[in-house]
C-alpha cells in the first residue's frame, strides 16, 4: 500500500518545520519517511547556503544537531546535503 504523494506523515511535517527553523536559508528541503510511514527511518535532502565552506561530514553534523531530539526515536536517517549552485 502506498500513500499519496501529496500527504505527509506527522513525522515528516515535524522534521521539515525543525529544519526550516534551523536552516532559514534552505533553498530546497525534502523529508521522506522511508519506513512505510511508521517514523522509524527518514531520508532528508537539504540544500542551503549555510553549508558553504563546510565538508560533507560537517554539513551532516549540523543536520544531526538540529534534529537531535527527533533522532532519538528513529532507527535510521539518510542525509543528503548540498550548497545551492550560484
Amino acid at each position: 500500500m502506498q500513500r499519496a504523494m501529496s500527504s505527509h506523515t506527522d513525522g515528516e511535517v515535524r522534521i521539515v518545520q525543525r529544519l526550516k527553523e534551523k536552516f532559514p536559508q534552505a533553498t530546497s528541503l525534502k523529508v521522506v519517511d522511508i519506513s512505510g510511514g511508521c517514523g522509524a527511518m527518514y531520508e532528508i535532502h537539504i540544500e542551503s547556503d549555510e553549508f558553504k565552506g563546510k565538508r560533507t561530514v560537517q554539513q551532516h553534523q549540523l543536520v544531526n544537531q538540529a534534529l537531535k531530539d527527533e533522532i532519538q526515536a528513529m532507527h535510521g536517517l539518510r542525509i543528503f546535503t548540498a550548497v545551492p549552485k550560484q
